[in-house]
């Protein structure tokens, strides 16, 4: 009977080690730094170089974070990723004054370790309403529901705390990185890279490819740099560049339009607004926003064609104010855009159109003063009898002139019409 307990207990202990697999991994760990919102640039950069660790056959990836949040689609892109990856992701938070709110809060409990540096904090998922219109309460309560459902699903499939991860959407809960590690939310508190991969040792964590043991001692750290276009287009969908992108191409095209030829305010306003529709593209916008800024431009034009002493200028300043607040309507939000930016897109607004396009357009209703047309109503002398044929000094040349009345030698001459070369000229009103 011994025997046979003996040899039972025997085959569990080598069915154990058998379950946790120690495949042929390289020398490798890839290290990212995440620094900023969440977005369509970030997750394809943390797809990207999963990928790219998956197939070299690093020994982890980590990621250290600090973020405010940002986008639920790119946060569920990030989750779907990591919950997806061969090989063990960390998430960190550090360094020590960094934050996972919001979606960062959701890809912490989603990584196979999560960690933390003394000093820094995690929570506040609770979901914000975005898009061009604002969620009733209805719509708002079942956002809430499955924002809840999808974190606490999350959190028990980590074997983390789930009550504490469904209080962080319900209830905006937040907690530093000792709480986090008495309550079950992460599984490590260090205060730099290589504490956080020495106390991440031989411990067991279970991927797409089944248990594996994490082994990192002696290893090579591979810190993997943000590429160039991800930077350009992180940087592109912060809500204040595209704002401001929007309106340089909004009145480069104008200027382009009331100067022809300019070209290069036309030339900077096309890539602008291109630019600015890619990153309205990653942010969900107001439409009555975006109508209201448009409207406050069209008060400017009709400013400088209608004399209304100021008002449809005044109406303009307003109207892409308000616009402006309602374009991306999340005040305490990262996607939000800074009254800073959105006063001084204002009083930029008033000085381009009040000056800039008043010059371009008393340019277009001024006299033409070269060529044919600038020699109408110019004053000459007669220098021969002008009736049928005669001749004039016009703009110091002397010109083949015709006349419907006679004139006679050293009058003054004004022109009335230009045909071929000759000038049509009556004599100069007031003179003898």
């Amino acid at each position: 009977m011994k025997v046979i307990k003996l040899s039972l207990f025997l085959i569990l202990i080598c069915l154990f080690f058998t379950s946790i697999s120690i495949p042929a991994y390289g020398d490798e760990v890839f290290i990212i730094n995440i620094q900023g919102p969440i977005n369509p640039p970030v997750a394809a950069f943390i797809s990207e170089t999963l990928s790219k660790a998956e197939t070299e056959k690093a020994r982890a990836l980590l990621i250290t974070l600090d973020t405010p949040g940002g986008l639920d689609t790119s946060m569920r892109d990030i989750v779907k990723s990591i919950m997806d990856s061969e090989i063990p992701v960390i998430v960190y938070v550090y360094p020590s004054g960094a934050r996972a709110a919001s979606a960062g809060a959701i890809i912490l409990l989603s990584a196979h370790i999560a960690a933390m540096a003394p000093g820094t904090n995690a929570g506040a998922a609770h979901p914000v309403a975005i898009g061009s219109e604002k969620a009733d309460k209805t719509m708002m309560e079942k956002v809430l529901k499955d924002a809840e459902a999808y974190i606490k699903s999350i959190a028990a499939k980590r074997g983390r705390n789930v009550e504490w991860a469904a209080k962080a959407v319900k209830e905006s809960a937040s907690i530093t990185a000792k709480e986090a590690l008495d309550k079950n939310v992460i599984d490590i508190v260090a205060e730099n890279i290589e504490e956080l991969l020495a106390k991440a040792e031989g411990r067991v964590v279970e991927t797409k490819k089944g248990k594996i043991a994490l082994m990192f001692k002696g290893k090579k750290q591979t810190v993997v740099e943000m590429p160039f276009k991800y930077r350009l287009l992180s940087y592109l969908s912060d809500p204040n560049v595209a704002y401001l992108l929007m309106m340089l191409g909004i009145y480069g095209i104008l200027f382009e339009i009331y100067s022809p030829g300019a070209i290069f305010p036309g030339v900077i306003g096309g890539i602008s607004i291109i630019l600015a529709l890619y990153a309205f593209q990653t942010i969900p916008i107001s439409f009555a926003g975006a109508f209201l800024i448009l409207l406050g431009i069209l008060f400017f034009i009709l400013e400088l064609k209608v004399v209304s002493h100021g008002i449809l200028g005044f109406a303009g300043i307003i109207s892409i104010v308000i616009g402006s607040v309602m374009l991306i309507d999340l005040p305490k939000s990262v996607l939000s855009i800074s009254w800073k930016s959105i006063l001084a897109v204002a009083v930029i607004s008033a000085l381009f159109f009040f000056v800039v396009l008043s010059y371009a357009v008393k340019a277009q209703l001024a006299k033409v003063k070269t060529g044919r047309e600038g020699l109408i109503g110019e004053v000459g002398v007669a220098m021969t009898p002008i009736f049928d044929k005669g001749k004039a000094i016009i703009h110091g040349e002397l010109w083949n002139c015709r006349s419907d009345v006679p004139i006679e030698k050293g009058e003054k001459v004004v022109v009335k019409a230009v045909e071929g070369l000759i000038l049509i000229v009556n004599k100069k009103e007031g003179h003898a």
